[in-house]
This record gives structure tokens, C-alpha cells and sequence, in this order.
């Protein structure tokens, strides 16, 4: 479960259960009480339940889309959660513009592989029921292998790092966006951190061993501890992927501009964000959507990242949902005083941690109550939630990646009414 920048237990929970809550509150560390025992047991002892395909948001820009994903192998270091594995290996995919009238043949790309699909199904995510939604059998708006649209030049290229225990994917409706309009993006999988990542040979790799370590760190009291790694993996791997851009797949490296490099996030994306942006220069402008800034199980100021500390010469956008911002944020409210470059802080009214994610497009389709929608992405519009965040973050990229402002950055805007301006 992808957790939240700051918040406190909800009431009658278990005292065992609030522990994993406030590991949510930092960000970092997925809750695992949910799960199965492991992935494997899940291949194992279940098929996949075919729900409904879902529907994603249509990109709005002007460009169609492609995708294609591979695996990168980093033989300088062994891998941090499975220290006998003498490389790290990652997932990604990278979306970017396709040539106008060369990919109408090739097919969608699934929103999930199988495999990946059949782990993340089985968590019952963020309140979409087990089986409600086929992942795999859902089609992004992206078309699998098109070939990249040449004729729009060196393109500004994005890092999507989505939140801890959450797959690549999970932030499908923006990445889409930002490609129509002009971005190549690359999303990330954290091996071991989410219940699965398919590799191209059909295995799936669990968070077995992350779950091993979070049960550790329970007993001997090392959760900060846990919560440092955690993150110092993060942006080991997202500075491994800044160095792939220049040998990415399908001829890709030939389109993107390495001068004009960005990253966002949510939760603890958004926290990785921030922290490579502060130890990675190559990263020029970068997005967080509602991760807190702070090692601390429950953020309260006491033990800041050094991005908190030191801020950044370069510009960032905070995004946090309802009652989440950089004066209740202690990490926010450090990371802001210490910033000289531009920076904005926008809250979207009435929305939850999961608002900046793809449960706003998918819950409502999964068959439950408003109850449970409002439990889970609140009570902004999912509709206008989706078309917010896409709008400010593009908004974003547009002035500092490629030189345009369209002014929604300099003040409340009546067209996204639910947006409030924080700073």
C-alpha cells in the first residue's frame, strides 16, 4: 500500500496495524498485512480472477502514443535486498510520442503484465475489491513498439517513480498524458518492493524479502532504519535509470534531449523525486505528490532527509492532498524554508494520499459504494481530480523543461477551482 505524507491512525485500529500505518505516514514502506504470505504462494494456489478490463482516461495532447519496456541490469552493485544476487535488475517502460499514422496496426499495451497483474490483484488494492478489475486485460492508449515521431526533435524526458509497494503502472493516466504532449517518460519498478515485477522471461519477483526486513525491523525497533534503506534504494536505482537514458530501447536514447531531464513521483516516488533531484544534478526540475521528506515512522521533523535540510536550487511543485501542506508538513515546511529556487505548493481540495494515483480512473469502475470511494480518493471529483493533476504538472514540465508558461502556476485558476494555492 503506497503510503501517505503525514496523517494519524484512523480510529479502532490494531495496535500491530498502526505500526504499519505510521510506516505509511513516512512514505516509504509498504503495508504487508494484507498480502499473501508470499508471491509465490500466490502462483501457486490461484488463478487469475478475470474481472472487468477497466477504462483509463484519454490523453488530451496532440501527439499519439507508444511504449516499450525492458529489463536493466546494474552489474556495479549487488542487489540491496537479496545480497547473493550479484547485480540489481530493474524494470522499466518508456512511453514517448509515436510517428502519426505508423502505430494504428500495433496493439494497446496492456495496462498490467499477467504476471504482475495476478500479485496486485491478489492485494485487493487501495479498496478495488479482488477480481473486480483485470488488470492484464486492461488496454493503456499506448501502442506496443510504435515507432517514436522523429519529426518533434530532442524531447524533454520524465522519471515516473510511483509509491512503495504500488507497480510502474500505477500512475498510467499522467504518464500518458505527458507523452501526448510532447515528453518521452520512463516508469520504474523497484524489484522486491511490490508484490510483483514481471521480467521478460515470464518470471515474477515478490516483495518477499522487503517483508522479511520490515518483520525485523518490527521486533528490534530499526524502522527509521528501514525507512533510510528503503529510500537510499530508491535513488540508487533512479540514478542508474538517469544513466540508462542514453542506451534506452527502440532507438529511444536518439529522440530524448539529456539536457532537459525532470522527475515526479507520488508518495514515496515523489520522496525519491526530491531526494535524486538534491544528489543528482541531471535532474533539473522534479515533482512530489504528497510524500514527506522525513526518515521518522510518524513524521515529525526530527529526522529529515537531506533535501529537508538543504532544499534545492532548482524548481520543484508540491502536491498534497486536503490538510496536507508546507505549514502542517514539518518536512514540507524545512525542505520550503531552505529552497531558494522557484517552488510551489498547490493542495487539491477534498482529496486523499491515492487521489494522485490511478484510483480516481479505476475505483468507480470496480462496482463500489461511495463509501468506499470517499474512503479511498475522498470526495473531490475523480473525474476533475485526474484533469487537475495533469494539467499542473504539465503546467510544470512545460515552463522549466521546455520554455512555456501558460501562467496556471502564477495564481488560483477558476478552471480547476479544487486546486488551492499553499505558498
Amino acid at each position: 500500500m503506497t503510503p501517505r505524507a503525514h496523517s494519524a491512525p484512523r480510529p479502532h485500529v490494531s495496535p500491530t496495524r498502526r505500526s504499519f500505518v505510521g510506516l505509511a505516514a513516512a512514505g516509504l514502506v509498504a503495508t504487508a498485512l494484507s498480502l499473501p504470505a508470499s508471491g509465490a504462494e500466490v502462483a501457486s494456489t490461484r488463478a487469475y480472477a478475470a474481472g472487468a478490463a477497466a477504462r483509463l482516461p484519454a490523453p488530451t495532447g496532440p501527439y499519439g502514443i507508444g511504449t516499450v519496456s525492458a529489463r536493466l541490469v546494474d552489474p556495479s552493485r549487488h542487489d540491496p535486498w537479496v545480497p547473493s544476487q550479484p547485480y540489481r535488475e530493474l524494470m522499466i517502460s518508456v512511453w514517448y510520442p509515436a510517428a502519426s499514422g505508423s502505430a494504428e496496426h500495433r496493439p494497446r499495451a496492456r495496462y498490467m503484465a499477467p504476471g504482475a497483474a495476478d500479485r496486485w490483484d491478489a492485494t485487493s488494492p487501495h479498496g478495488i475489491p479482488e477480481g473486480s478489475l483485470d488488470f492484464a486485460a486492461t488496454r493503456t492508449h499506448a501502442r506496443e513498439g510504435a515507432p517514436p515521431d522523429r519529426r518533434a526533435g530532442r524531447l524533454p524526458v520524465l522519471v515516473y517513480a510511483a509509491g512503495a509497494g504500488d507497480p510502474r503502472t500505477w500512475g498510467t493516466a499522467l504518464v500518458e498524458e505527458m507523452a501526448s504532449r510532447g515528453y518521452v517518460v520512463v516508469t520504474v519498478d523497484h524489484t522486491y518492493e511490490n508484490p510483483g515485477v514481471q521480467f521478460p522471461d515470464g518470471s515474477v519477483k515478490d516483495d518477499g524479502p522487503l517483508r522479511k526486513e520490515l518483520a525485523e525491523a518490527q521486533k528490534n525497533g530499526t524502522m527509521t532504519e528501514l525507512l533510510k534503506k528503503t529510500l537510499d534504494v530508491r535513488v540508487a536505482d533512479s540514478t542508474f535509470v538517469l544513466d540508462s537514458l542514453g542506451s534506452l530501447p527502440h532507438g529511444l536514447s536518439r529522440v530524448v534531449d539529456l539536457r532537459r531531464v525532470g522527475m515526479v513521483g507520488q508518495s514515496a516516488g515523489g520522496i525519491a523525486a526530491a531526494e535524486t533531484m538534491y544528489e543528482d544534478r541531471r535532474v533539473k526540475a522534479g515533482v512530489n505528490m504528497d510524500g514527506t521528506l522525513e526518515y521518522n515512522p510518524e513524521p515529525d521533523g526530527t529526522n529529515l532527509m537531506p533535501v529537508a535540510r538543504h532544499g534545492l536550487d532548482r524548481p520543484f511543485l508540491l502536491m498534497g492532498r486536503e490538510g496536507s501542506d508546507r505549514t502542517t508538513e514539518p518536512s514540507w515546511r524545512s525542505f520550503w524554508s531552505h529552497t531558494t529556487a522557484w517552488k510551489r505548493n498547490l493542495t487539491l481540495r477534498g482529496s486523499l494520499h491515492q487521489t494522485y494515483t490511478d484510483l480516481p480512473a479505476l475505483l468507480p469502475q470496480a462496482g463500489v459504494s461511495r463509501r468506499t470511494l470517499e474512503d479511498h480518493i475522498g470526495t473531490v471529483d475523480p473525474t476533475r481530480a485526474v484533469a487537475a493533476q495533469r494539467a499542473y504538472v504539465a503546467s510544470f514540465f512545460d515552463r522549466w523543461l521546455k520554455g512555456h508558461d501558460d501562467g496556471l502556476l502564477g495564481a488560483p485558476s477558476g478552471r480547476y477551482p479544487e486546486v488551492e494555492f499553499a505558498g
